[in-house]
């Protein structure tokens, strides 16, 4: 069975245009997916979107996040991208976890929500500490609203405190954190193969 993975980048900077270490860490979980054989769609750059706050799957006029939602719904892997700042997730990144709050609400005859049976893994980037702390935040916050999560569903990087080095500025990728993506993206792949053949019953 083919399976796809969905990124999403919560990165603060809404120019698509401009260089984000979120899409560096995304697109090295990208390249061990797609040695797996996963295909990988575009990262969506939620700042760039129009996405409201609210805890609804539409929150009305001008609201981007219903086209959001239908393509992390359409995947079978999210992979869910953020930056650290302040030792937490983005703003950005508590505002889709936000909007996924609706999915309690949006529970099928079984009592499944629309994420069930659908896996997710986390990205994350930051020259501060606070890798730990976020995966922990979002997480949670995903197992909540009916993600499943791998063993080792996240990889991060984090610099030397108060550096000013990027990750998107490395020479080259630290052999651990190419160890992590590797296995990141090989438990995932397996476990949204299983859930795939197999959903929850619910």
């Amino acid at each position: 069975m083919k399976l796809r993975a969905q990124p999403i980048n919560c990165t603060l900077k809404g120019d698509a245009t401009k260089a984000s270490s979120t899409d560096a860490m995304i697109a090295l979980l990208a390249k061990e997916f797609g040695a797996l054989e996963v295909e990988v769609a575009d990262p969506i750059r939620i700042a760039a979107l129009n996405i409201a706050p609210g805890v609804s799957s539409d929150e009305g006029d001008g609201d981007e996040w219903p086209g959001v939602r239908t393509k992390i719904l359409a995947a079978d892997i999210l992979i869910f991208g953020t930056p650290i700042w302040m030792g937490q997730p983005s703003s950005v990144a508590k505002r889709v976890l936000e909007r996924m709050d609706a999915f309690l609400g949006e529970t099928d005859k079984q009592g499944r929500m629309p994420s069930y049976s659908k896996v997710a893994v986390v990205a994350i980037v930051g020259n501060e500490d606070g890798a730990h702390h976020s995966f922990a935040e979002i997480a949670q916050s995903l197992n909540d609203t009916g993600w499943t999560l791998p063993a080792v569903a996240g990889c991060y990087w984090v610099g030397e405190a108060m550096g000013s080095v990027d990750f998107k500025d490395l020479k080259a990728t630290p052999k651990k954190v190419a160890q992590t993506a590797r296995m990141v993206a090989g438990n995932a792949a397996h476990l949204a193969g299983l859930l795939k053949a197999k959903p929850y019953p619910g």
